[in-house]
């Protein structure tokens, strides 16, 4: 099978980067060893957000959420999004002091979207906070989406295009023979010009092909979600210095996360969940938020997820090849640059070059420097 470019990989960043190139007239293929969104991009807590990134990831993060506003509508399908704010509960006057240098550091580079708020407004927002919180931060920009139809959307616009998904399709080698990318696939041989890397915790081994080596690990963030409960919580909930995160749906299920990590087998596609970490993330969802005390967890699971050493992601052209590309290691929150990314890793194919500063991005940042 042949195409002007093969993306490996079916999550929300290979099926994002297909729909792009679709959009410019690319053909493409993507190959998925398992099915689109099976892993970290469909499992997911789903979190749209500006608040509290790296400020390496300002930029891309802005420009990703400006597409999020009006995604439904440019893919023709539903992602699941909702534009509800964010709010980082500080527990105490030493989150405050870090959420004034924060706040000091964003001034100084210009970003005056997150916002301080007192202790009388984040009770305002939020009347069931547990009482002797002191404070904290808004995003109102931000907010969630629905991890599974957000992935789905991207592919579903970038097969309507003309964009060609191939599932349960693991590929197996891949080399360059003249101007050409030759991939072994489980079933079926691919040629392409270009290679895109979006493989996921499974990258590393498609960057050694390709001829980079990459410093990358993977873990399993776990996540639960309640039975029904009256609504108390409209703003995507994270806490300053503690692991809290939570959102409480339309339907009234309550989805608490906060970045407990169960045991990743990788080599066996699989997860296991820890129980005393989720005991105790519910422990500490109770204590910001009394009344989650009376919730009845109905469903837990975990995702493989890839982790880069500085929890930055890799977004770049190969260093030890042409015509091949990365996208991965998101470290657990890539979800929301998904809709950039696409557009980035298009740019790159078809022009060679970004409107964004990717050096923080390089897969090569962790090499030693010969003087």
């Amino acid at each position: 099978m042949k195409a002007d470019a093969l993306i490996i990989g079916g999550g929300i960043q290979g099926c994002a980067t297909a729909y792009h190139l679709a959009r410019k007239g690319v053909s493409v293929i993507v190959v998925e060893k398992d099915y689109a969104g099976r892993h970290a991009s469909g499992v997911n807590a789903g979190g749209v957000r500006l608040l509290g990134r790296d400020m390496a990831e300002v930029p891309l993060s802005k420009a990703s959420m400006e597409m999020w506003q009006t995604l439904d509508e440019e893919l023709g399908h539903d992602t699941g999004f909702r534009r509800q704010s964010l709010i980082n509960i500080a527990a105490d006057e030493g989150d405050l002091d870090t959420l004034r240098a924060r706040e000091a550091k964003m001034h100084e580079a210009g970003y005056a979207y997150e916002r301080m708020i007192d202790q009388a407004e984040l009770r305002d927002r939020l009347p069931h906070v547990n009482f002797d919180c002191v404070g904290g931060v808004i995003s109102e920009l931000d907010g969630y989406a629905i991890p599974y139809k957000a992935t789905s959307a991207f592919r579903l616009a970038a097969e309507n295009l003309g964009a060609k998904v191939i599932e349960g399709e693991e590929v197996l080698s891949l080399r360059r023979v003249g101007n050409t990318w030759l991939a072994q696939g489980s079933r079926n041989a691919y040629e392409a010009e270009a290679v895109i890397n979006c493989a996921g915790a499974w990258a590393d081994r498609i960057a050694l092909m390709i001829g980079d080596n990459v410093p990358l690990s993977h873990a399993a963030p776990m996540l639960m979600i309640t039975a029904r409960m009256p609504h108390f919580a409209k703003p995507v909930v994270g806490a300053v210095s503690r692991q809290l995160s939570f959102k409480q749906f339309e339907n009234g299920t309550v989805l608490i996360g906060g970045g407990a990590k169960g045991f990743a087998d990788r080599a066996n596609n699989r997860t296991r969940l820890d129980y005393a970490k989720l005991a105790a993330a519910c422990r500490t969802t109770a204590e910001f938020f009394p009344n989650m005390r009376k919730a009845s967890i109905n469903r837990m699971w975990a995702g493989l997820e890839a982790y880069m050493p500085d929890n930055l992601p890799v977004i770049c052209p190969a260093v030890n090849a042409p015509r091949a590309f990365h996208a991965f290691g998101f470290s657990a929150h890539g979800f929301q640059m998904g809709p950039i990314v696409g557009q980035v890793l298009a740019d790159l194919v078809t022009g060679g070059q970004s409107r964004f500063n990717l050096s923080p991005f390089r897969i090569d940042r962790f090499d030693r420097k010969v003087l």
